[in-house]
């Protein structure tokens, strides 16, 4: 697995150690950053020398939402040339913020799956993608 803390964006704990737990079993020495919602994600993205490999977000937080988290990103240069992979993993299937993510040019949007082996193999394959994928982050 490439280099870089796995950021995890989500006001359900509950979900966060679900998650972190599929995680450790596919990438044991994974390293991770949590935040409660995007503004505290923000401030630590805009901080922060290090380039995470991906972000998991929620779109439902208090405080900021995941769009508007994306939307604030993409409009800063110094966040978007860290080229952060950022994927969509929430309980929501609202069509207008499945849209408004993918016009915002987010790299994915995936409802959190019911059973925990559908869960075990989205986490799987998207974790792989990445890790194969050649992107600013990947290449010297």
């Amino acid at each position: 697995m490439k280099k870089g803390p796995i950021i995890i964006i989500d006001d359900d704990q509950d979900d966060c150690d679900l998650l972190q737990h599929i995680i450790d079993n596919i990438a044991p020495k994974s390293i991770y950053r949590f935040f409660a919602n995007g503004q505290l994600a923000l401030d630590y993205f805009l901080q922060t020398p290090e380039k995470p490999f991906v972000i998991f977000c929620d779109i439902n937080m208090p405080v900021m939402s995941g769009l508007e988290l994306y939307k604030r990103i993409s409009e800063n240069e110094y966040l978007r040339q860290k080229s952060i992979p950022f994927i969509f993993l929430t309980t929501s299937r609202n069509p207008g913020e499945i849209r408004k993510a993918y016009e915002l040019t987010v790299q994915g949007y995936f409802q959190k799956p019911s059973n925990l082996e559908a869960f075990e193999d989205l986490v799987k394959s998207v974790l792989d993608y990445w890790d194969r994928c050649l992107h600013p982050n990947s290449i010297k």
